[in-house]
């Protein structure tokens, strides 16, 4: 039976404070200087220390938050080593940062270790041909193009990098802390592995990005893939974690509340991708539109160059993943920018 999310802590707990939120296990939060502004951090009681979920950005904000909490509630306890559940930089940002600071050991999935290292070390050729190509192919102006291209430098910028070592950590594997056995769940879409944690006996699933309760992950196509499908993965993701992890969990997501209502999230969110895709539909029934053109269908609001982006490869994503279900096709490729119509 899916019941409608509830939320058991409707209170965030207040930057440099923790909430206990099941036992052993303390939810905090660190600030985001985004419109999104704020990402939680979770500690897993482990053999007398603590182990950290996610990091945060390398920001002033994100290192006083952590001095605040190991000053405070933290308080001569000790982190004994790191998870981190993917490589956007809110998530594993500080990661070298806790490495060198208190020698934490970083677990993290193969995919996105890989990947952190590759995006650090590539940033330079963010502004090269390919990617404003790309851009351009699909319709964003040259002024926008640049605005896009200099917000993603300064993102890649907030992060400390990755330890040169790092544990594996992939699905299905049991991931023992403090006594208790995590079962390890991983997921495309929103990032390429991203890890999540789940634990039956205490009805307790830390979702990472995957499922959160009042937005939608963003899940979207870049130049280094331009014609990947990530919102096939992320559905059929989604559609896993229904079947796989039980409705009664306290879903512990990386933004945002926690919940109780893990299937009928999954129910909206699978709901959600699906009417994006009906509105693109409809936008090009009549006419063939670019990728820059169907933003504004999805999203009706004033955006910076840092939603933009986001905006532009979510689009996309949908976009990629109505052309493998046959529902568009090309329509237009004067001067050189596609636009697509419906079939």
């Amino acid at each position: 039976m899916q019941h409608e999310l509830t939320y058991p802590f409707p209170q965030y707990p207040a930057f440099g404070e923790a909430t206990e939120v099941a036992p052993g296990v303390l939810w905090i939060r660190l600030k985001l200087p985004f419109q999104l502004n704020h990402i939680n951090i979770y500690l897993i009681e482990d053999n007398g220390g603590w182990m950290v979920l996610d990091t945060g950005l390398d920001t002033d904000d994100c290192r006083a938050g952590w001095d605040a909490v190991l000053s405070g509630p933290l308080k001569g306890q000790r982190l004994s080593r790191m998870i981190a559940s993917h490589f956007h930089p809110d998530h594993v940002g500080l990661a070298n940062w806790l490495h060198e600071r208190f020698g934490l050991e970083l677990t993290m999935p193969r995919t996105e270790y890989l990947f952190s290292v590759t995006a650090r070390m590539g940033s330079g050729d963010m502004t090269g041909e390919a990617h404003r190509s790309f851009y351009h192919t699909h319709g964003l102006s040259s002024e926008n193009t640049d605005a896009v291209l200099g917000r993603g430098h300064h993102y890649l910028s907030l992060t400390t990098g990755v330890p040169p070592s790092y544990t594996r950590v992939k699905d299905g594997d049991a991931l023992g802390v403090g006594g208790r056995d995590f079962q390890v769940l991983t997921a495309g879409g929103h990032a390429l592995e991203q890890a999540m944690l789940w634990r039956g006996a205490d009805r307790l699933f830390f979702a990472a990005d995957q499922v959160i309760a009042r937005i939608s992950p963003n899940v979207g196509v870049h130049p280094v893939e331009p014609d990947e499908d990530p919102l096939a993965a992320y559905l059929a993701s989604l559609r896993l974690l229904r079947g796989a992890v039980a409705d009664d969990v306290l879903v512990l997501p990386g933004h945002g509340l926690p919940f109780y209502g893990l299937h009928a999230r999954v129910k909206e969110l699978l709901a959600h991708h699906e009417q994006r895709c009906g509105a693109i539909l409809a936008a090009c029934r009549d006419k063939p539109l670019s990728v820059a053109e169907l933003v504004p269908c999805l999203f009706d609001r004033a955006l910076d160059a840092h939603q933009t982006g986001f905006a532009f490869g979510e689009v996309l994503a949908h976009v990629n993943y109505m052309l493998g279900r046959r529902e568009l096709g090309l329509g237009d490729d004067a001067g050189g920018v596609r636009r697509w119509r419906g079939i």
